[in-house]
């Protein structure tokens, strides 16, 4: 079995996984807080945001606070992305936003699973979420872990998706199912 990102990260500092993730976690709340209990100009919150993930964010990016992360290192930002106030990034399996990405607020990234064996439910499965490119994501979805949202779909408001949505597709509901394809005018 391969090494999880969170398990290289804490080889790399030296420290067991769930004390690594303890530090982390302390850090990510800190900036978390820097960021949203102050109001400040968008290159500050873009400062803030690169901060936070470690990395540069892309040219446009735009972030409307509060925003909330338990982790912050395993977020990877493309270019002209924007991220609406409220949305929850559970990042420790890893989440990759696409250029022109558009998030709607409440927004939850989740990419942490338990196990589902009751003796062992204590043990986290993290999973990587990937948005493509011109992906727009509606107000209060939820993506599941392991889940990629192929360039261009749109995931309806209030869905919880937990399956792969394939590129230029409209899903919705609880669980998200293929709504319809892009219609012609829709698309590039």
């Amino acid at each position: 079995m391969h090494e999880t990102k969170i398990e290289e990260q804490a080889k790399r500092a030296g420290l067991p996984v769930y004390q690594y993730m303890r530090v982390a976690s302390q850090r990510a709340m800190k900036l978390s807080a820097e960021l949203n209990f102050s109001y400040h100009e968008p290159e500050e919150v873009a400062r803030l945001f690169s901060e936070l993930t470690g990395k540069p964010v892309g040219e446009g990016f735009c972030l409307f606070p509060p925003f909330y992360t338990d982790y912050g290192q395993n977020i990877t930002v493309g270019k002209n992305v924007f991220i609406n106030t409220s949305c929850h990034f559970q990042d420790q399996g890893g989440i990759t936003i696409g250029d022109g990405a558009l998030i709607g607020h409440n927004v939850v990234l989740a990419t942490l699973n338990h196990n589902e064996n009751p003796a062992r439910r204590d043990e986290l499965i993290p999973q990587p979420i990937v948005i493509g490119k011109r992906v727009w994501i509606g107000a209060n979805a939820t993506i599941t872990p392991g889940v990629t949202i192929g360039d261009g779909a749109i995931v309806a408001a209030g869905a919880v998706v937990t399956r792969d949505v394939p590129a230029g597709m409209v899903v919705g509901g609880v669980p998200a199912r293929i709504l319809r394809p892009l219609r012609k005018e829709e698309t590039l």
